[in-house]
C-alpha cells in the first residue's frame, strides 16, 4: 500500500510568525543575514558564505551575467542557466569573473559624425549624459573624445550640429592606460577634478570608463561577495546528461559553485553526476543537488556528497509540474520536513548540509517564514525576473511595463535535460509556462526593501542572526478567515500601491 503523509500539505501563506521578546539590541542595523552556501563540518567554517540569503534561479529568463554581477554586489549569488551550450555558459561565467568593478564598458557610444539630436535621443532613452566618442561607434573603437552635458546647450545649439564640433577631443581629455588600478584611477579623478576617466589601451582604443559617482557607489557596497582574487562570486547550473563536457569548462571559466538543475532530484542520475565530479575534483568543486521534498530525498543527496540540497517541486509561479504529473508537496511542509532531516543528519555525522528553499515565495514575508522554518537561503526566479538586470526584454503591455518570464520546462526554454529521466533527448510535455511579470526597476532597490522587511521581522522575533531566528521562531498555522483578517478589510482604500510588497 502507498505511504501516506500525516496531515495536509501546507504553503507559506498558511503560517504566521508569532512575535517573541525583543531587547533594545534587536534593531535592524544589528541583524546579520550571513549564511553558509556549502556544507561544512562541526567546528569549521564553510568554504563559501553569502552575506544575504538569496540566490537567483537557474533560468534563461533570470540568471545572466548582468544580474549575476548585480546580485554579487548585494552579497548573493546567481546560478547561470545551463539550458545553453557548455561553451556559451562558460563564456557567461567568465564574463562575470573577469568583470572589473568600477571599470564600465560604454553602452552609449557616439561617432564624430552623429548629431546633437542623436545625443539627445540616447540621453532620453538611457538617462546617460556622459558618452564617449569612438571612430566606429563601438565600445572599444579608436577613442576620439567625450561628450557631456556641459558640451552643448539644447536651447541654442542646432540639433544637426555634428558631435565632432562640440565634443571634448581626445587630445584634451585626461585619460589613463589599461594597466592602471581602480584605486589609482580614482586618485586621478580626484586630482584632476573630473567626473569621468576614459581608460585607453596602447593602440588608442577605448577600453572602459571610470566614473567619479561609482567611487561612492562602490564604497556603499560593504556586502559585495568577492573571491580571494577580488572577483565576483558566481554559480552555474549543470544537468545529469552532459556534465563530463560541461563541468570542466565551467571550472576552467572560474565558477565558484555548481548546481544540478533538475525538477526532481531523488534520483540515481544525480548520484552518478556527483560521483563523477568527486572522482575528478574531490571536494575542490562545490556542487549542490535537488530538488527534493522529503527527508528521504535529502538524506540520499547528502550521502551522495551534495554541498547543499534544494527543496521544492511544483511551487514556482511558472511551474506546472504538479498540474501535469501530480507530484510535489506544499513548499512549507516540504521545507520543514527536509530541515528537520538536515538537523538530524548534522547531529549524527557532524556535517552540516545547507538547505535551499526553491519556489513558493509569494510575498516578502514568505522569505522570513522560509528562513525561520530552517532554510539557509532562498532560490528565487520570478522575484529577480522583474528587475532591470534580468536578461529578458522590458515591454509595454496594455499601458503597463512588464518583463518576459518563462519556465525551464516551457516549450520556449525546451530544457529537456532538466526533466531528463533517461529517455530520448526531447521535451515530451511542458512543465512550465511562458508569461509576463510586472517590471519592478533596479535589483538593488528591491532587494534592499525586501531584506529590510526580513531584518525587521527578525527583530520582532528577538533574533539577530538566521541561526538565532531558527532557534527562537514561533510559528502558527492560520485559518482562511485569519488570512482575510490579516489584510486590509472593511474599509474603502484610497489607492493601491503594489510596489509595497513583492507578490508572485
Amino acid at each position: 500500500m502507498a505511504t501516506f503523509f500525516e496531515g495536509e500539505s501546507h504553503t507559506f501563506s498558511e503560517y504566521l510568525l508569532v512575535p517573541g521578546y525583543s531587547s533594545r539590541e534587536n534593531i535592524p542595523a544589528n541583524v546579520s543575514l550571513e549564511t553558509p552556501l556549502v556544507k561544512f563540518k562541526r567546528g569549521e567554517e564553510p568554504a563559501i558564505k553569502m552575506h544575504i540569503p538569496m540566490v537567483s534561479a537557474v533560468m534563461q529568463a533570470v540568471s545572466g551575467p548582468r544580474l549575476a554581477i548585480a546580485l554579487a554586489q548585494q552579497g548573493g549569488i546567481s546560478f547561470i542557466y545551463q539550458s545553453q551550450t557548455p561553451e556559451d555558459e562558460a563564456a557567461m561565467v567568465r564574463e562575470v569573473k573577469t568583470y572589473k568593478a568600477g571599470f564600465v564598458v560604454s553602452d552609449s557610444t557616439l561617432t564624430p559624425d552623429m548629431t546633437l539630436q542623436d545625443v539627445l535621443d540616447i540621453r532620453d532613452r538611457t538617462g546617460h549624459t556622459t558618452m564617449p566618442v569612438t571612430a566606429d561607434g563601438t565600445p572599444h573603437g579608436k577613442f576620439c573624445g567625450i561628450v557631456t552635458s556641459r558640451d552643448y546647450r539644447v536651447s541654442r545649439d542646432d540639433r544637426n550640429k555634428k558631435v565632432a564640433e562640440f565634443m571634448t577631443p581626445a587630445a584634451e581629455c585626461v585619460t589613463t592606460d589599461t594597466s592602471t588600478s581602480l584605486k589609482i584611477c580614482n586618485d586621478i579623478i580626484w586630482d584632476h577634478k573630473i567626473n569621468t576617466l576614459p581608460v585607453v589601451d596602447k593602440n588608442g582604443n577605448l577600453s572602459s570608463l571610470v566614473f567619479r559617482k561609482d567611487y561612492d557607489s562602490h564604497k556603499s557596497r560593504p556586502d559585495e561577495l568577492l573571491d580571494e582574487h577580488k572577483r565576483y562570486v558566481v554559480g552555474a547550473g549543470i544537468n545529469t546528461r552532459d556534465y563530463e563536457e560541461r563541468v570542466p569548462l565551467l571550472v576552467e571559466a572560474g565558477a565558484d559553485v555548481l548546481c544540478i538543475d533538475s525538477s526532481e532530484g531523488y534520483s540515481e542520475w544525480q548520484k552518478l553526476t556527483l560521483d563523477w565530479i568527486r572522482e575528478r575534483y574531490g571536494d575542490a568543486v562545490k556542487v549542490g543537488a535537488g530538488n527534493v521534498v522529503d527527508a528521504d530525498g535529502f538524506r540520499y543527496l547528502a550521502e551522495a556528497g551534495a554541498d547543499f540540497v534544494k527543496v521544492g517541486i511544483g511551487g514556482g509561479s511558472i511551474c506546472i509540474t504538479r498540474e501535469q504529473k501530480g507530484i510535489g508537496r506544499g513548499q512549507a511542509s516540504a521545507l520543514i520536513d527536509v530541515c528537520r532531516a538536515r538537523d538530524e543528519y548534522f547531529k549524527e555525522t557532524g556535517v552540516y548540509v545547507p538547505v535551499c528553499s526553491d519556489g513558493g515565495i509569494v510575498y516578502d514575508y514568505h522569505m522570513t517564514l522560509a528562513l525561520a522554518m530552517g532554510a539557509d537561503f532562498l532560490m528565487l526566479g520570478r522575484y529577480f525576473a522583474r528587475f532591470d538586470e534580468s536578461p529578458t526584454r522590458r515591454l509595454n503591455v496594455n499601458g503597463n511595463y512588464v518583463k518576459e518570464y518563462w519556465g525551464e520546462g516551457s516549450a520556449r526554454a525546451r530544457n529537456w535535460a532538466r526533466y531528463d529521466m533517461g529517455g530520448a533527448k526531447k521535451l515530451s510535455f511542458v512543465e512550465g509556462v511562458d508569461s509576463y511579470v510586472p517590471y519592478a526597476g533596479p535589483l538593488k532597490d528591491n532587494v534592499d526593501q525586501s531584506l529590510t522587511k526580513v531584518r525587521s521581522t527578525m527583530c520582532n522575533c528577538g533574533a539577530l542572526t538566521l541561526e538565532e531566528l531558527r532557534d527562537k521562531a514561533k510559528i502558527t498555522l492560520v485559518s482562511s478567515t485569519s488570512l482575510v483578517e490579516g489584510g486590509a478589510h472593511d474599509v474603502i482604500l484610497k489607492d493601491s500601491d503594489s510596489s509595497t510588497n513583492f507578490r508572485s
